[in-house]
Order: structure tokens, then sequence, then C-alpha cells
């Protein structure tokens, strides 16, 4: 026994011949009506999403510049969770006083949570610093309330001149990568006097 699924339309006041003319099509018109109503709702989503292209923004606190942001396509969505999502990557450059570069984050993905007041960076997340000393993970979480990044992935540190490196299972850092704990470590590492160095603390 053949099943026909009922579509439910309302139509506004028309003449009986159109009447007639949609019986006869009602019957194969009822799977693309809902492939329509498909494409709206899809439509519909969109619209609540703001995307722009190749952005450049720059951060500044009483006329410093603080940092700049870079990214090939930045969506802003307009929902009760207001998110800010860089599904094509992104590049962080920090600035100290003196307008020179501190250190840099880039990933491939990106996003910032309103609501939550954090910002996440996934997949090939590399932190460059000052000295050379480069961090590899595939997450990064920044707390913008503690001021602080941490992670739950497994974390990499190179340092330049071939002066050591680290493993771990996670870490948590300062806002400005100056002490950086590295949970479950494993590695070598001599460390330099340089006040740019970032101070390792191995758990």
């Amino acid at each position: 026994m053949m099943h026909r699924q009922a579509c439910k339309i309302r139509i506004p006041y028309l003449p009986l011949s159109t009447f007639c003319l949609l019986g006869a099509l009602s019957l194969g018109a009822c799977e693309t009506d809902l492939k329509e109503v498909d494409r709206i709702a899809n439509i519909k989503k969109e619209e609540a999403v703001d995307i722009s292209k190749n952005i450049k923004v720059i951060y500044s606190d009483s006329s410093r510049v603080k940092a700049e942001l870079t990214s090939p396509e930045l969506r802003i969505s307009h929902d009760s969770l207001q998110t800010y999502e860089f599904k094509k990557g992104i590049q962080i450059i920090f600035f100290d006083e003196q307008t020179k570069e501190t250190q840099r984050i880039t990933s491939n993905y990106a996003i910032q949570r309103v609501d939550k007041k954090t910002t996440e960076f996934k997949n090939n997340v590399i932190v460059t610093m000052i000295d050379g000393t480069v961090i590899k993970t595939e997450e990064l979480i920044y707390d913008e309330a503690a001021e602080n990044f941490y992670n739950n992935q497994p974390i990499q540190a190179f340092f330049k001149d071939n002066r050591g490196n680290l493993q771990g299972s996670s870490f948590t850092s300062d806002k400005d990568f100056k002490r950086i704990n590295i949970q479950n470590s494993t590695g070598i590492y001599y460390i330099q006097n340089s006040s740019a160095f970032p101070k390792f603390s191995p758990q």
C-alpha cells in the first residue's frame, strides 16, 4: 500500500480555474515545496550572520597599539550567543609599549564567544615568542576575565638555537606568555639569562 505525504499550504484567494490547476500539480509539488521551505530557512539563517572579507583590526589603549588582528574572513553571529568566527584562519600580533612585536598567534580556526568572554584558537595553533621560541598545539583558549591562556591538548615548545624542547599534556600561561606552566612535561631545555625568555615551569 502506498502512502502519500500531505503538504498543507496556505493559499490566498484565487480564481476557480487556478485551484483546479493547483489540484493537478499538488501531488508532484509536495517534495519541491519542502525543499523550498528548507532553502528559505537556510537563507534566514545566513541573514543572521555578517560576513567580512580580508579584515584587519587594530587594538589600542590610550593611543597605544597593543595588537593587530588579520584574517581572510570574519563571521559575526547576531543570535543569542553572539560569536565572532574565523573559519579561514587568524593571526594576532602583540606589541609592547614601544610598538615592538612581543609574540604572535596563528591558527587555522578561531572563535570568540562574547557570553563566555573567551577566545578559542584551534587547528595548527602556533605561538611565536620574541626570542624565537615556538609553541605548537591544537587548542589554545584565552580567558578574558582571568587574563590567561590555557588548553587541554598536548603541547610542544621548541627553543631557538637548539636550546632544547619540551612536550606536555596541557599548559597554562599569563596573558603575556611570560610564565608558562606545562603539565606532565618531558624534554630538555637550557635557560639563558634573558628578560624576554618566558619562564617555563614543568609540572
